[in-house]
C-alpha cells in the first residue's frame, strides 16, 4: 500500500464532515459579508429563510428552530437574539400558552428574504457543481445513517424550508 492509498483509508468521517462544515460556514459568511448593508452573518440567513416559509404555514416557536437546525436550546437563543437585536425578529407571546413566545420575522426580515434566499440559491449550484442527482441521493442516504447512528433524527420536518434540496 503507497502512502496515498494509506491517507484514503485513514481519512475519518467525522473529520472530513467537520472540515466540510467549516468550509460551508467560512464561505457562506463570505457571501453575506459582500452584500451591502448586510448585518447577516453564518447560518443567520438560512434561519430566515426557514422563518420565512414555515411562518407562512402557522406560527413558528424557538423549538421549531432547534429541531430543523438540529441546534441546542442555547445556540438557538443565541441565534433569535440576535436576530431580534438587529431588527429581523420579534417575539410574541402565544395566545394558547403565554410561556412560549412566536416567532415573527419584521418587514425588514421580509425585505431581505429573496436576495438571501437568491444567494443560498447560488452558493448551493456552486457546491453541487459536478455532482449528479445520484450522488445526491446516495450521499444523503449515507448522511440520514451517519444521523441515525448518532440517535439523531435524520429525517428533517419534511418540507422545504428556504431553498429545497431538489432546486
Amino acid at each position: 500500500m503507497n502512502e496515498e492509498t494509506s491517507v484514503l483509508t485513514n481519512r475519518q468521517l467525522g473529520f472530513e464532515i467537520k472540515a466540510a462544515n467549516n468550509m460551508i460556514r467560512r464561505k457562506i459568511d463570505a457571501i453575506f459579508a459582500q452584500m451591502e448593508g448586510n448585518e447577516i452573518n453564518g447560518m443567520q440567513g438560512p434561519l430566515l429563510g426557514y422563518l420565512y416559509h414555515k411562518s407562512r404555514n402557522g406560527d413558528v416557536y424557538q423549538k421549531d428552530v432547534e429541531k430543523e437546525f438540529r441546534i441546542r436550546r442555547s445556540t438557538a437563543t443565541v441565534m433569535l437574539q440576535s436576530l431580534e437585536q438587529k431588527g429581523y425578529i420579534v417575539r410574541v407571546a402565544s395566545t394558547e400558552d403565554a410561556r412560549l413566545k412566536r416567532i415573527l420575522l419584521t418587514e425588514k426580515a421580509i425585505e431581505h428574504h429573496n436576495l438571501i434566499e437568491e444567494q443560498i440559491r447560488d452558493f448551493n449550484r456552486e457546491l453541487e457543481n459536478g455532482i449528479t442527482e445520484e450522488e445526491k441521493q446516495t450521499f444523503l442516504t449515507i448522511l440520514d445513517k451517519m444521523m441515525q447512528n448518532l440517535g439523531l433524527d435524520s429525517r428533517r420536518t419534511g418540507r422545504c424550508n428556504g431553498p429545497c434540496r431538489n432546486e
